[in-house]
């Protein structure tokens, strides 16, 4: 399963600074990073530029495939949308000056209407193909509706464009209910990255959140059926380590980033 390359998802050691970040997985043999858009931006408010950003990351040799992500485009109402809308575009523009393949555009919160979201993100994607990056319509586990694989496929489908793709995660795969054997419905064209990270036993999957994932291997999702399905596709793309513990922020992230590669590399490669 080595086709697979190993990303680092910058939310896993959320509160180191954005540079040592991107160093950290440098350092630890990481081959990119996914950034976040609320980091970028405070970045470059406390005087750095997108430039200077880029050159740091080509410099330590790492690839970022994603950046995340698009708010509240789904469901603003029509007052609100033309705001909503640009900040969407800017944040493409800010990820394709990074070099940024995919932007995450995520879901809403509650109830979708599904046929306004896929007119509005194939908007997005007429926007992402003249600013040169694709946004990547995501679903949540624990959203009211746009929660499963054939959720994210139907506003996709709807669309009408060839050039739509979703995310992947076990994560989300689980807390949504849909089964992992839905990963077939997908090729790999269809597929931005695949975000990775495993289940606990406790708590109730219906109450489970982003703070409760664990690492690779330290929980209880057949990871291994996951990998063969996604291979199976025809994905050679990134894996990357998305976790949100507040009690591996408390560590030091190094050894945090050094401990989920590894736990990584013995789910694939082991």
């Amino acid at each position: 399963m080595t086709r697979l390359q190993y990303c680092l998802n910058a939310s896993t050691i959320r509160p180191t600074p954005l540079l040592e970040k991107i160093r950290i997985a440098a350092e630890i043999g990481y081959a990119a990073i996914e950034l976040w858009h609320d980091e970028i931006e405070q970045y470059v408010a406390a005087g750095g530029t997108l430039g200077d950003l880029k050159k740091y990351v080509v410099d330590t040799g790492l690839a970022i495939p994603t950046t995340i992500y698009l708010a509240d485009w789904f469901d603003a109402d029509t007052e609100r949308y033309p705001q909503i809308l640009d900040v969407c575009k800017r944040r493409m523009q800010d990820a394709a000056t990074l070099g940024a393949k995919y932007v995450i555009a995520s879901p809403p919160a509650g109830d979708a209407d599904y046929a306004l979201g896929a007119a509005r993100y194939r908007e997005l994607l007429e926007a992402g193909e003249s600013i040169g990056v694709q946004p990547s319509m995501e679903f949540l586990g624990f959203v009211g509706q746009l929660n499963t694989i054939e959720d994210a496929v139907d506003v996709m489908q709807r669309s009408g464009r060839s050039d739509a793709t979703t995310i992947l995660d076990p994560f989300h795969v689980f807390r949504g209910g849909g089964s992992v054997e839905s990963i077939s419905n997908l090729n790999a064209n269809q597929i931005a990255i695949s975000h990775f990270n495993d289940i606990p036993a406790e708590p109730p999957r219906e109450q489970q959140h982003d703070p409760d994932r664990v690492m690779p291997g330290d929980g209880t999702f057949d990871l291994r059926r996951y990998l063969e399905l996604l291979l199976a596709t025809g994905y050679q793309g990134f894996l990357s380590l998305e976790l949100f513990r507040e009690d591996l922020w408390r560590k030091d992230p190094v050894e945090v980033a050094r401990e989920g590669l590894e736990k990584m590399q013995r789910v694939v490669e082991g």
